[in-house]
């Protein structure tokens, strides 16, 4: 492959909140380290927490002049003397928390992609050990979708292989999280419910799949009232808590009697916990579970893969709309303005 030795990204700006992207151009490196591995980047997708990282929302200090976004499909366009694992050409990606690649460094720090060395650019450099295969039968768009929200999705609903057939998922809202997890269960046999502030988003929704099941959170308030009615008053197997701490109550309510989860995989800073601390009590009552879910390891993001590639899954319904690399800040913007449903892509 011939390589430039320049290259297009984005950084963000710097100064106060909040904050936006810019383009500019970088070095290509001449050499690369023995374990090191050259990428060509297709496609990248917008995760919210980019839009955090811009309006000093997100939780975590992030350095000025980062390169953001932590997600994309790759072509491996170099690769290092001692690398074994990949070569030219070859559809790759990073893993999200290159910080905690196994899933079980009980004192790892955080190290995750998009606060510093993100990869909105054309190029980028890993070590061979953070990156997995891509399945086969994806686009490119498709693909990127996977590192944070596909992984996230695959954990919280407990990483489904043998699953038994009456089992249902509350999932809240209609992000990336919530949409690539619909796609899983459906694959998996699982009966999705969805929720939405919105009846033209939840039609479209159902036009996936007859079996997708949801309703209108603001016109249908009491979401346990909803969930018992749409599940023949058994409640569901998992809610994934796209919400925060305010609905916990609620989803507690909303599980089975026995052995429920409750993923939670988000917050909304407009949220707030409102309610009396005992009625976690409900956990020991119902043998339930509350399980923080910060995306997964290396071989969780393997797993997902080789699910979608043995059931075929495609993903390309749950891409809402793409922008080119020169678009890139109106991806942003609207990926901010919330109309989206699904994922954000932006492609190159």
């Amino acid at each position: 492959m011939s390589l430039p030795t320049m290259y297009r990204a984005y950084r963000r700006t710097t100064g106060p909140v909040p904050r936006t992207i810019e383009p500019t151009t970088e070095h290509l490196p001449t050499k690369l380290a023995p374990n090191e591995v050259l990428l060509k980047i297709h496609a990248v997708s917008l995760n919210y927490r980019d839009i955090g990282m811009l309006n000093g929302r997100y939780p975590i200090a992030v350095p000025e002049r980062g390169i953001p976004a932590s997600d994309c499909a790759a072509e491996v366009a170099a690769i290092g003397s001692n690398v074994t694992q990949f070569k030219e050409g070859d559809a790759v990606s990073p893993c999200f928390n290159v910080g905690d690649l196994s899933g079980k460094e009980r004192d790892a720090g955080s190290k995750t992609l998009g606060a510093d060395a993100g990869v909105l650019a054309e190029y980028t450099v890993f070590e061979e050990d953070v990156l997995v295969h891509l399945p086969k039968h994806l686009s490119w768009e498709e693909a990127s979708t996977i590192p944070c929200a596909g992984v996230t999705a695959w954990v919280a609903l407990n990483r489904p292989r043998n699953i038994d057939p009456d089992t249902s998922v509350l999932l809240q809202g209609t992000g990336g999280v919530s949409m690539f997890a619909l796609l899983l269960c459906l694959a998996a046999n699982i009966t999705p419910i969805i929720t939405s502030s919105s009846d033209a988003k939840l039609a479209f929704i159902r036009k996936i799949s007859l079996l997708v099941k949801g309703f209108n959170y603001k016109t249908d308030p009491g979401q346990a009232e909803q969930v018992k009615q749409l599940t023949d008053s058994k409640g569901v197997d998992i809610v994934v808590n796209n919400t925060g701490a305010a609905s916990f109550p609620a989803d507690l309510e909303s599980l089975r009697q026995r052995h429920g989860t409750i993923s939670l995989v988000g917050f909304l800073e407009e949220k707030k916990a409102e309610w009396d601390p005992n009625a976690l009590l409900g956990l020991m009552v119902k043998c339930a579970t509350i399980q923080g879910i910060r995306v997964g390891s290396k071989q969780d993001f393997q797993d997902v893969n080789r699910f979608l590639e043995e059931k075929r899954v495609r993903l390309d319904p749950i891409i809402d709309r793409s922008f080119a690399f020169d678009d890139a800040k109106a991806a942003f913007e609207y990926l901010e303005s919330g109309k989206h449903v699904g994922k954000v892509v932006i492609t190159f």
